[in-house]
């Protein structure tokens, strides 16, 4: 923490602050690889850093001696080369890491040392029977992938794309791919095909990878009709490769050039995989923006940046240890899919889960949990705030013995979540709300294994991270509400977007607001504790009379309310000025009285601010959201005022906006 920072936290504090719901203990702080990291600097370098912030600091003060440390300790392979680790750290964007560096990120994920004897990947699929895939089967199956993608013709540079659950398939697909120096990228089955086509046709894959249908809350989707519209419109698809997973049969004629997946690798002996070493900003993925405002935007991350953030994220933050079991409840369309692959670098093994978190019932991810003894267990915020509303008490009916971590994220996790997973769920784990984003395709501030966890926070900025918030003329805020910000480089900073040859659409996006300081467009707090408060979207803020309200200081409030499900709020442009527009979700058979209607503008007034009551309360049957389930205020924004939504097919349900269209309770 900067003096700067202090000096505002000394005036700032006042009262005693509130107690931390967790607090590691000295035995379990000291068997953190966080804390071994730390004592490893202190030796390496002759530093004394005697706690989290300390460390934090002499990380962005000292960028190249830390993400050297990190390369190190993390365990990546691959050759440093005898360039700097970062040209200019001061250059946003610009700054080059690792310029004579040789790696393939697909070497380190498989290192045959990494993972002990067992499972590397475990997947169930609902209610079906769990598959187990150990280290020497997975490096083979990527093998045999990796001598179909060549004979498919797909070498350096290339793009491979999936349309796949989150299964093992699609897990080998992207390690193949990358270990040829291809480029991966991936969407979730239940996209609909002009929602892929927006991406895929971008990027121009030459093999898609892809499935006959896929299992959601005991349904079987057929995939095939999407397919086949998706390969008509995407020209640059030579190959298609469909895993028969859903029972469907063989490829139909009607999928130009598809095969199975095991006609793709059926002639092939399995042997080693091969990790073609690629310099240090080689691109790896591509992923996607929403899309609800336009086409995606596609954004492409590197094999170092993205190798490194996210084995410093996964050993240090998580606390990962070789033979430590990984979940992460996600799709192939989430940057998390991402992210929980990368485990495999820090010598885990990765659970897998694709279908409804709700099927058979509400405990279906903790029965999973218990049954593979997960160390690492993480969700959406959305989740737990669902299982909190249905009663659910998963401490008392499951083993969760194992598990050390439970992280949240995809929007901010409410106070009342944290005070449910201590009492409900289990009270000695370290609570990690992590907060980033596809953007970098890891995280600004996340989770310390050996600091508190205090109520509504999350706990700490990332190491190597030099965030900030900024006030609306740039000027660094601690304990008020202001724009997230990043001002020094970091590994993890895209590339740029796929087709924006001179980089001008990549600089809109992140550097228009504050040059040479990356703005991620998140409302947020920087506490006394060192850690942050998210409000939600920057763009989504609201500014009745002039003042900035964050949209999830009143989620946090009208959630709480037993008849309300899920709620989501705009500014409407009313009489010269914006009002507060609130829609909510209400519980099966419930209607919104004007009893209910009361009770809730009493609960915002009580717990915020009478600014944030809302001008209007409207029942809805449902609210938008993408396919990684963020609910988008800008879209029903845009339809409130009569505004075209340019890309609904981004959205999970966009049949959900049309009961926003024309609502005659807004007309005054």
């Amino acid at each position: 923490m900067t003096e700067s920072e202090q000096a505002v936290i000394s005036g700032f504090a006042k009262g005693e602050p509130a107690p931390p719901l967790w607090t590691p203990s000295a035995e379990r702080i000291a068997a953190t690889r966080l804390d071994a990291f730390r004592r490893h600097i202190e030796e390496r370098h002759g530093v004394v850093l005697a706690d989290y912030d300390a460390l934090w600091q002499w990380s962005i003060e000292a960028p190249a001696a830390f993400w050297n440390d990190v390369w190190d300790f993390c365990g990546v392979i691959g050759d440093k080369g005898d360039g700097p680790v970062v040209d200019d750290p001061g250059k946003l964007p610009g700054a080059r890491w690792f310029a004579g560096a040789r790696l393939n990120a697909a070497e380190t994920l498989l290192a045959p040392h990494a993972q002990r004897p067992g499972d590397a990947v475990v997947f169930r699929v609902e209610n079906h029977p769990t598959q187990r895939l150990d280290l020497p089967t997975l490096r083979a199956r990527v093998s045999l992938v990796q001598q179909g993608l060549r004979r498919a013709g797909v070498g350096v540079g290339d793009r491979v794309a999936g349309y796949l659950p989150n299964m093992p398939e699609a897990l080998i697909a992207m390690l193949a791919t990358a270990g040829l120096g291809a480029v991966w990228s991936s969407a979730s089955p239940d996209f609909g095909a002009q929602g892929v086509i927006d991406r895929f046709g971008q990027i121009e894959p030459k093999v898609l990878f892809t499935v006959d249908g896929y299992f959601y809350n005991g349904k079987v989707h057929d995939c095939r009709e999407k397919v086949a519209t998706l390969v008509k419109a995407v020209p640059s698809i030579t190959q298609v490769v469909e895993v028969a997973f859903a029972g469907k049969g063989d490829a139909p004629d009607a999928i130009p050039r598809a095969t199975s997946w095991a006609n793709f690798i059926g002639d092939f002996t399995a042997g080693e995989p091969d990790f073609l070493r690629l310099p240090f900003d080689h691109p790896l993925y591509i992923l996607y923006s929403s899309g609800t405002t336009g086409v995606p935007k596609c954004i492409v991350h590197g094999h170092g940046g993205t190798l490194l953030q996210q084995l410093k994220e996964h050993v240090l933050h998580a606390d990962a240890h070789p033979g430590d079991r990984v979940f992460y409840f996600t799709t192939c369309g989430w940057m998390m899919w991402n992210w929980l692959a990368a485990a495999l670098g820090a010598g885990c093994t990765v659970l897998l889960y694709d279908g409804s978190p709700f099927y058979p019932d509400g405990t279906v991810l903790w029965d999973y949990a218990q049954a593979e003894g997960c160390t690492f267990f993480g969700t959406s915020a959305k989740w737990i705030d669902a299982q909190r509303k249905a009663g659910l008490r998963p401490g008392e009916t499951h083993d969760l013995s194992t598990v050390r971590v439970i992280a949240s994220t995809g929007s901010p996790l409410a106070p009342e979540s944290f005070d449910y997973v201590y009492d409900a769920i289990k009270g000695d784990v370290q609570l990690a709300s992590i907060s980033g984003g596809t953007d970098i395709l890891s995280c600004f501030m996340l989770g310390s294994p050996i600091d508190p966890v205090f109520r509504g926070e999350i706990q700490k900025r990332g190491l190597g991270m030099a965030v900030a918030v900024f006030d609306d003329e740039g000027r660094p805020l601690v304990g008020e509400k202001g724009e997230l910000v990043c001002t020094r480089a970091f590994p993890s900073s895209p590339i740029g977007f796929w087709n924006d040859a001179d980089g001008a659409k990549f600089k809109a996006a992140y550097f228009e607001r504050f040059p040479g300081v990356w703005t991620h467009g998140d409302w947020v707090e920087l506490t006394p504790h060192g850690g942050i408060i998210v409000y939600g979207r920057s763009d989504a803020t609201l500014n009745p009379g002039g003042v900035r309200i964050g949209t999830a200081e009143i989620y946090r409030q009208v959630e709480t309310l037993d008849e309300v499900r899920e709620a989501i709020v705009i500014g409407q442009d009313w009489q010269g000025d914006v009002r507060v527009v609130l829609f909510v979700v209400l519980r099966d058979g419930l209607t919104l009285t004007p009893a209910l209607e009361d009770a809730i503008k009493a609960r915002i007034r009580q717990s915020c601010t009478p600014r944030h009551v809302p001008a209007k309360v409207v029942q809805v049957n449902d609210i938008p959201r993408t396919k990684s389930n963020k609910i988008v205020e800008l879209a029903v924004r845009e339809v409130v005022h009569g505004r075209p939504v340019r890309n609904r097919e981004a959205l999970a349900n966009p049949e959900a906006l049309d009961d926003f269209a024309g609502r005659p309770e807004l007309a005054g």
